[in-house]
């Protein structure tokens, strides 16, 4: 379950990443990626150290 959280998280920081250079995805999406792979990655940590 911790690899897939963190598979998650890290595809939503390369289309965030992507989206900055090509310049596909604006506005508010952007902030959303960028919101939902943090929480992710959060959520891996916790439950690591558990």
């Amino acid at each position: 379950m911790l690899r897939l959280l963190w598979l998650v998280a890290l595809v939503l920081v390369v289309l965030w990443v992507l989206s900055l250079i090509i310049g596909l995805i604006t506005g508010p999406l952007l902030h959303i990626l960028l919101v939902i792979a943090i929480i992710l990655f959060v959520i891996w940590l916790v439950r690591g150290r558990v």
